[in-house]
């Protein structure tokens, strides 16, 4: 099964990943860069899977790219604060 598949391993996935950025010192600006190339691939080529990532992908592609930059970091602050609430459990 794909990350992808499913809509909670799909935001741990995203999580890790930033975590692991985080750690090597990359930026918040060049993190949300990365986001919105990810958002940009995932419009592009993938059909989405759940229904979260239905309206994801939705509003993806009604935004302009100040919105989508937008999205991105809003994903990004929905991964870690899962981070951490996954972390003080």
């Amino acid at each position: 099964m794909s990350v992808l598949d499913n809509w909670e391993k799909w935001k741990d996935f995203l999580g890790d990943r930033l975590n692991q950025a985080q750690s090597l010192g990359v930026n918040q600006e060049t993190l949300t860069g990365f986001a919105k190339k990810i958002g940009d691939y995932l419009s592009e080529n993938v059909d989405p899977k759940t229904d979260q990532e239905r309206v994801l992908s939705d509003l993806w592609h009604v935004a302009d790219e100040q919105e989508q930059m937008t999205i991105a970091r809003l994903m990004m602050k929905l991964v870690t604060s899962d981070a951490k609430v996954m972390a003080s459990k």
